[in-house]
This record gives C-alpha cells, sequence and structure tokens, in this order.
C-alpha cells in the first residue's frame, strides 16, 4: 500500500509515537528498527504497512542496505526517514552523573547511527527528535549537538532545529522536545509549524495565548479506566502523597510553605519527587522509568493508569502495548506523543510535496 505522501523508513521506533504521527501525516511506515523486543512488538501489532518484521538489532550493526531491503525499495529512495535516537547521553535526569557529562556515554554514537542512514538513503525529508537538552551549552550536549548538525550538511541536507513544548500543539503534557527537520540542499528550507495552543509553562507563557493548553482534567474526562495492582504508591514517603494540593510537590512540605512539621529542605529534591497532577494544568512531562517517589501522581493519590498515560500522550486508545505495565510505562515514557508528532511531519510534508 503506498500512502498519498509516500513511504517512511523509521529509526529509534519506540512503539511508533513518530510513526504514528507520519501515518495520520499521509505516509506508510514500511520499515522499522527497533532492538527492545516489547516495543518491535508494540510496532508490529499496530503497524499494518510494514513491509518486513521489525529490525530487531543494535542499529549500529545494521547496514542501510538491510534496511532498504527490509522497506522494499530496491534501488529506490525513502520519502521520509524518522527516528528520535534514546536521549541518555544528554537528558536532564543524567546530567548527575560525571561520566555522561563528560560525554563518554556509548549511546552518544547512536546520532551519528542516524545521520548515517540519513546520507545513505538519501530520504525526500527528515525528522529528527530528541531531549531538547542536548542543545544546552555543556561538554556532553554542545560538542554531540554541533556534530550532529554538522554531519546533516554533510550528508547534504539543508535543516532547521527547534524545541517543541507538546502540550503547545494540543497534547494534554507539558513535554519539551527537540524536533531537526530537513531536505536535500537546494530546496527550500522548511518551517515547523506554528503552535495552537498557548500557556504557562516553567514560568513563562508559551503558545498560542489565542487557545489555551488542554489540561489533564480534560484529556481524563469520562475515561473509564480498571484499577491497576501497580498504581498503589510505595516508597518511605508514599504516605505523604495525600496531604500534597494537586499540582504540587515535596515542597509542600518544607518551612518555606509553612509547613507546621516540614519533612524536607527546600529544594533538596527533583521537581517530579511527590509531584501530583492538576486537573487544571497539562500534565507534567511522564518519565520512562520513575522512582517509587517520582510522579506525576494523579491527583486520586495513585500512578497514572495506562488507558490515562495513552490519553495524556495522545494514544488512541485502541492502540495496543505489548509487555509488562513496566514495560509499557518505558515505551510511553520515550515515545513522542502522536498529535506532536503529526503536526510537525504535516508541516514537513506540506513543504515538499
Amino acid at each position: 500500500m503506498v500512502a498519498s505522501k509516500g513511504l517512511a523508513i523509521s529509526l529509534f521506533s519506540g512503539a511508533g509515537g513518530l510513526d504514528l504521527g507520519a501515518e495520520r501525516a499521509g505516509y506508510t511506515v514500511v520499515a522499522a528498527v527497533e532492538r527492545d523486543k516489547d516495543a518491535a512488538a508494540t510496532m508490529e501489532k499496530n503497524f499494518h504497512g510494514l513491509a518486513s518484521p521489525v529490525i530487531r538489532e543494535d542499529i549500529l550493526h545494521v547496514t542501510s542496505r538491510a534496511i532498504k531491503s527490509a522497506a522494499k525499495l530496491g534501488r529506490g529512495r525513502p520519502d521520509l526517514l524518522i527516528g528520535g535516537p534514546p536521549c541518555t547521553p544528554f537528558s536532564k535526569s543524567g546530567f548527575w552523573l560525571d561520566w555522561k557529562r563528560a560525554g563518554l556515554d556509548p549511546d552518544a554514537s547512536l546520532l551519528q547511527a542516524y545521520t548515517r542512514v540519513l546520507a545513505e538513503t538519501r530520504p525526500r525529508a527528515f525528522v529528527l527528535e530528541n531531549v531538547y537538552a542536548l542543545t544546552y551549552n555543556n561538554r556532553a550536549s554542545r560538542p554531540a549537538y554541533e556534530r550532529l548538525l554538522r554531519e546533516i550538511d554533510e550528508a547534504g541536507y539543508t535543516f532547521s532545529s527547534k524545541v517543541l513544548n507538546a502540550a503547545d500543539y494540543g497534547v494534554p503534557q507539558a513535554r519539551p522536545r527537540l524536533f531537526v527537520i530537513g531536505v536535500p540542499k537546494g530546496k527550500k528550507l522548511p518551517l515547523h509549524p506554528d503552535a495552537t495552543h498557548g500557556g504557562n509553562w516553567e514560568r513563562r507563557t508559551t503558545g498560542n495565548s489565542g487557545r489555551p493548553h488542554v489540561t489533564a482534567g480534560e484529556a481524563l474526562k469520562d475515561l473509564v479506566t480498571e484499577s491497576e495492582p501497580e498504581e498503589v504508591v510505595r516508597g518511605q514517603y508514599a504516605h505523604l502523597l495525600p496531604g500534597i494540593p494537586p499540582g504540587d510537590n515535596y515542597l509542600h512540605y518544607t518551612a518555606e510553605r509553612g509547613h507546621p512539621d516540614p519533612v524536607f529542605r527546600w529544594r533538596s529534591r527533583y521537581w517530579s519527587f511527590l509531584l501530583k497532577l492538576s486537573p487544571d494544568k497539562p500534565s507534567p512531562t511522564i518519565q520512562a522509568q520513575p522512582g517509587p517517589n517520582i510522579g506525576p501522581f494523579h491527583w486520586e493519590n495513585r500512578r497514572l493508569r495506562v488507558p490515562e498515560m495513552k490519553a495524556l500522550f495522545t494514544f488512541p486508545s485502541e492502540f495496543d502495548f505489548v509487555g509488562s505495565r513496566a514495560s509499557i510505562q518505558a515505551q510511553l515514557g520515550n515515545s513522542v506523543p502522536p498529535l506532536l508528532a503529526e503536526k510537525v511531519i504535516e508541516a514537513v510534508a506540506d513543504q515538499v510535496s
């Protein structure tokens, strides 16, 4: 089956957030590379345009020829290359590790795997997604980011990069991500989509002020879910969660907030520690592997259920994830919200058609 806008190859596919956005934007994902077995199974269960089974190998050992063969492209070229190389070396949560700050994480080379496939498959357009911390001016991020952009240029592409907050595009989750989009040199430079929604985020106003962010309360309204054993909050400080107002975190239990029996020092923990959703705001970023006291938790003082997380990421209810509860949380936490992916890829497609 050939979609109206062509065929896409997906790298670092995960559960398929970017892929779902690509298909909604008019492409057919015909080949995917994903080494996690559960995520690969999720891809195969939900994407029926794949010309071959998902390539379940480390991309460092997968040739571009093998990827094109899986896509059944012959001597042709893909219309779109998408992918989000794992963000471990550059995520904010990893900067406390000296060896990551020094840029010694071997996963950093996965960015080069993407640019290698870009140069060798010559797609008509590409979309690369990553954590926005990749743009930080520090020892780990800056050299890696500059090298990435240099290699994209050397591959023969004109490109633009921008950090987009998912909430500014109708996703009920404040999730900033870096998007690098590009086309072959000689073509008009593609632009990122304009924000459709707006509101307060990290002490400033972002997006389109004419249309407010979609809130967690709106996203979860009328959603019928069943309780899950994993939703019970455990850990040393779990008993404190019911006392925290919606939208607040552990800082509620500090002297600076006027608590009569403070438990924590001011700013002594990560912001997500005992963080609770507010029904009146988009969800904070949902992590792939949260610790026992790391939120966001539901305002009903429990962990989010799988259907609720799917809604907060804009995965459709019928999208079927494979794996344990922990695996599904990881697949979701590592994914690009499909609605955001759709808007980015649709903008690129409209400019290259």
